[in-house]
């Protein structure tokens, strides 16, 4: 194959691979959420067997267990139906577990590598959990605020038919799906249950404690207090909702822009440049000519 073919063969080969790379991308994001999923199906029984594995150290009282952890576990949705206690059992056993792990690792390792490794195992594994804990919180409230505006619309509609707050978040929650939903449901059946409405509706911010939902219950609160209608007041926090959810989606765009021009400049840009080098180098050569070598 002559140098100019061979650039030729180069540059496209380069220029398809990129531009499947960009076109894979919707794809990727699709089966990477599917992946996250059932890592967290996974995670979830992970930690009720350290929590079964350490339920024999895990301490007696409130001795020992940070305060905001229950709050973390509540925001995080009680994945795996366990308690401030039993996510400290589930730690303590996981850095024993990482401690085994980084020992065993540790010997094979040369010089101080092994003395790091030994060191730092245990603390993964204590903080493991907490790391877990937070991707789920933070999953969480992204499918919330994806969730919000529609939501509400729903909301404002019901309450416009004539139903209560509470009864209109229950009827919401029961025709929709995700955790919104979920704890619209719950704040119907506390208020079923005798709960007053101000009280269930707060519970909510606390389970899910992310700042749309905060700004729609003192909006609630507030509609309720000096007596504006509660359909206004939902359309409003509605269009805020889109409003929010429209900044984050720029910002993540904003993100994602540099990791286009890196895939551009890596291989879109190379490949151009080969293919204009390899059309330059068949027409100064011409036909039947090629490059002196040595």
């Amino acid at each position: 194959m002559s140098p100019a073919g061979a650039l030729a063969f180069v540059g496209t080969a380069a220029a398809a691979y990129g531009l499947l790379d960009l076109l894979a991308a919707g794809r990727a994001d699709a089966r990477t959420a599917r992946l996250r999923r059932r890592a967290e199906g996974r995670g979830a029984r992970l930690l009720r067997l350290l929590a079964a594995a350490g339920a024999g150290v895990r301490p007696a009282g409130r001795g020992g267990i940070p305060q905001d952890l229950e709050a973390r576990i509540v925001a995080a949705g009680s994945p795996a139906g366990l308690g401030p206690r039993e996510t400290m059992a589930a730690k303590l056993a996981g850095a024993v577990a990482a401690a085994i792990l980084a020992a065993t690792v540790g010997a094979l390792l040369p010089g101080r590598l092994g003395i790091l490794a030994m060191v730092l195992g245990p603390v993964g594994g204590f903080l493991g959990p907490d790391l877990w804990l937070a991707r789920r919180a933070a999953e969480r409230g992204r499918r919330v605020r994806a969730d919000l505006p529609a939501m509400l619309d729903l909301l404002r509609v019901s309450v416009q038919a004539g139903l209560p707050l509470t009864a209109a978040l229950g009827a919401v929650g029961r025709r929709s799906g995700g955790p919104l939903a979920a704890e619209w449901r719950r704040v119907g059946r506390e208020v079923e249950l005798g709960v007053s409405s101000r009280a269930a509706v707060r519970r909510m911010v606390a389970r899910i404690p992310t700042p749309e939902v905060i700004a729609l219950v003192g909006a609630l609160e507030r509609a309720t207090r000096h007596g504006a209608p509660l359909s206004e007041t939902l359309a409003a926090q509605a269009r805020e909702a889109r409003h929010s959810r429209r900044r984050r989606i720029q910002e993540e765009a904003a993100k994602a822009g540099p990791k286009i021009q890196l895939v551009v400049a890596l291989l879109l840009v190379p490949s151009v440049l080969l293919l204009v080098a390899a059309a330059l180098a068949s027409a100064l050569l011409g036909p039947g000519r090629s490059i002196a070598v040595g």
